[in-house]
């Protein structure tokens, strides 16, 4: 009698078969539900034909983001979750009308894994030379969006971005903050045929300890970008690259060794940047307590007249009405010595109704005032190399 019952049971590979079946068959239905979703936003493509409007609607995605992750039980994680919707998103937007993105180039930078990261794969990235690039092609429309790193965790602002800010008129439609998470680089196999490390000097700079530690008779050279270090790997025998783990793949080359930074909370603000006029509006958000919302910033340049209490009627009117300051930036204003500008982040979105009577009054404060954007707090795009893969 125990014998057909143990005959009876099935057998790993029957269970195996069955389950690969039902995977099949919810692949199947999967399929369907994406196609009958990407016909529904050809259909919002069709309705909105004509708008000026950047297709990227970034208040829309997370709201959507926020939905589907409160409704999420698992097993799926929610970081899972999130990578998989933006890459949903992405295809939808290039279904709608292609998305145009500048970032500074080239292929394989932070900037452009950033950018493929937050917007998916199906956006049409297009490389530049240096930041000012990025912002000629924005504002002169031949990309719709731009993204522009803005502050380093660790090397503080990028000063070049905000002096930017003052000379074209764009608006900022997102931000991000993504994690600089160091690998070396090489087509050689071990530590001890690397005689030469490329990168850009900021890695060289944050991966010091490590290097002096590791290869202390390697010469250190620097290039313009972590790509181009690692295409000179590539083509260079017993040279290594300091970079993104991703351009591994890119470029076929191993990984010698990863997290390879000598502080760990390396990261670098991101900001998405579209012509003045073609931002999106967070005032159509729910206000109450806990909405997305109580998650949003707004970016600022002012000027203050030269005189004494000028910053600081600026900085009372926002405490007066409980507004709190996350950033506070001066810069040198371009073409006039000795002569300020000021960049701010305060929480909430002060282009709300409720706060034209503020804006008016900060305008009458100030000799210039503008407003560069309201938007979401960002994301935190963590794509880390855990501890146990490190490689000594």
């Amino acid at each position: 009698m125990a014998d057909t019952e143990q005959a009876a049971q099935p057998s790993r590979e029957e269970l195996l078969s069955r389950t690969r079946a039902r995977i099949d068959e919810v692949d199947e239905r999967i399929l369907e539900l994406l196609n009958e979703r990407s016909s529904l936003s050809r259909e919002v493509g069709r309705i909105k034909a004509g708008e000026k409007s950047t297709i990227f609607k970034p208040q829309r995605e997370e709201e959507i983001l926020a939905r589907l992750s409160s409704r999420n039980q698992g097993p799926l994680p929610e970081a899972a979750l999130r990578s998989i919707w933006r890459e949903i998103f992405s295809s939808s937007r290039s279904l709608q009308r292609p998305l145009r993105v500048a970032y500074l180039g080239p292929e394989g930078t932070f900037s452009y894994f950033a950018g493929v990261e937050y917007l998916g794969h199906s956006a049409h990235f297009h490389a530049c030379t240096d930041l000012p690039a990025v912002f000629e092609e924005v504002n002169a429309g031949s990309c719709d969006l731009g993204v522009v790193p803005l502050e380093n965790s660790l090397q503080g602002t990028v000063g070049i971005s905000f002096d930017l800010f003052l000379k074209f008129p764009v608006c900022i439609q997102a931000e991000l903050f993504s994690r600089i998470s160091h690998c070396l680089l090489s087509q050689e196999e071990s530590f001890s045929a690397i005689h030469t490390v490329y990168s850009h000097p900021q890695p060289l700079s944050q991966c010091a300890f490590w290097l002096r530690g590791h290869l202390p008779a390697a010469a250190l050279i620097p290039t313009e970008s972590t790509a181009a270090a690692a295409r000179k790997a590539l083509e260079t025998p017993g040279s290594a690259a300091i970079g993104n783990g991703n351009l591994a793949d890119m470029l076929r080359l191993n990984i010698l060794a990863k997290r390879i930074e000598d502080a760990p909370g390396n990261w670098t603000r991101f900001v998405i940047i579209a012509r003045e006029g073609s931002q999106n509006r967070l005032g159509s958000l729910p206000l109450h307590k806990g909405s997305l919302s109580d998650h949003s910033k707004t970016s600022i340049l002012f000027t203050t007249p030269d005189k004494p209490g000028a910053l600081s009627s600026v900085l009372n009117l926002f405490a007066h009405h409980d507004i709190n300051m996350r950033k506070l930036e001066s810069r040198p204003m371009l073409g006039q010595c000795w002569k300020y500008v000021f960049f701010a982040d305060v929480e909430d979105d002060l282009t709300r109704p409720e706060y034209r009577d503020i804006l008016l009054e900060l305008s009458g404060l100030c000799n210039n005032f503008r407003v560069l954007g309201s938007y979401l707090t960002g994301p935190q795009l963590d794509r880390v190399w855990g501890p146990e893969d490190n490689i000594d």
